[in-house]
């Protein structure tokens, strides 16, 4: 029994580990693209989560109003 948990266990720790590593990749990418350090990268990323919260505080997490035009 305990060898099937050690497989769970591992398997998530890999898992883990893949998301970080594309989470790495993902800020390596922006910062080369926008020409910026990985410092700016971290900023506009938490920037971007405040602004959702602001968002969300104000407005609720759906908007008052919904229309379609035709």
């Amino acid at each position: 029994m305990a060898g099937v948990f050690g497989q769970l266990i591992r398997s998530q720790k890999r898992a883990m580990s893949q998301k970080a590593m594309e989470l790495e990749a993902a800020r390596e990418i922006l910062a080369e693209v926008f020409s910026i350090k990985l410092s700016e990268v971290d900023e506009m990323i938490q920037n971007r989560f405040q602004v959702d919260d602001i968002c969300i505080k104000e407005n609720g997490p759906w908007p008052q109003e919904l229309w379609v035009d035709r």
